[in-house]
């Protein structure tokens, strides 16, 4: 009996490392080094609405045009491929949007790569930018700041949430609102490489931080 189990487990094992390696992967690279991105399955949309841009070529040249220490860093805006020094971006897009994937447990963790949208007066249903998203930094929080957040979202958070973002950090008050597709798995020092940067009025870094994409074979 013990070695079935044994052979059993084993066998998962091997289906879950399979599945694993067959999760679509994307590499950001920037001056500051690299990203490695895991696109997720549960967000079918959004990951093969990505997958088909990268492969379009279509991020390449674009700039990390939007970037505010212990938040996120926001790239993907067309405009801002060859934008002039000191111009205003971030309302580029293209002629469609993803419908909105919430999925409880993909959350606003340091590394979650998120998409990008119009607010809610706008744009009720949250429907995603077709080209924007943004990369997690975020911040630690303590247990007592998390509860207090849940007071005033009124939600309640679970443990694995709680875990993270007392551990690695992220932007908790996010979830649920923005779609949650993809979490970076190396390189999540590039982040704060990148949100460390000199500004403008804008929060448009003054050195321009300009991406390719490609997707890992």
């Amino acid at each position: 009996m013990k070695r079935i189990v044994i052979i059993a487990l084993t066998t998962i094992f091997s289906i879950s490392l399979f599945a694993q390696n067959k999760q679509t992967k994307m590499i950001i690279s920037t001056k500051f080094g690299d990203m490695k991105i895991a696109l997720y399955d549960e967000t079918p949309l959004h990951r093969d609405n990505f997958k088909k841009l990268v492969k379009e070529g279509f991020y390449d040249g674009t700039l990390f045009h939007r970037v505010i220490n212990q938040f996120m860093i926001q790239g993907g805006d067309p405009d801002s491929k060859k934008a002039l020094s000191g111009q205003n971006l971030g309302g580029g897009d293209l002629a469609y949007t993803t419908p909105a994937e919430f999925v409880g447990e993909k959350i606003h963790k340091k590394g979650a790569l998120c998409a990008a949208r119009m607010g809610d007066q706008m744009n009720p249903k949250k429907a995603s930018s077709a080209c924007q998203f943004y990369i997690v930094q975020g911040q630690v929080y303590t247990d007592k700041q998390l509860t207090e957040l849940e007071n005033q979202m009124g939600v309640k958070m679970s443990d694995t949430q709680k875990k993270a973002y007392t551990t690695l950090g992220g932007t908790p008050f996010l979830d649920g609102d923005y779609t949650v597709f993809g979490e970076v798995i190396e390189g999540l020092e590039v982040i704060d490489k990148i949100a460390a940067q000199t500004t403008d009025y804008s929060d448009r870094p003054k050195e321009d931080i300009s991406m390719t994409i490609k997707e890992c074979k």
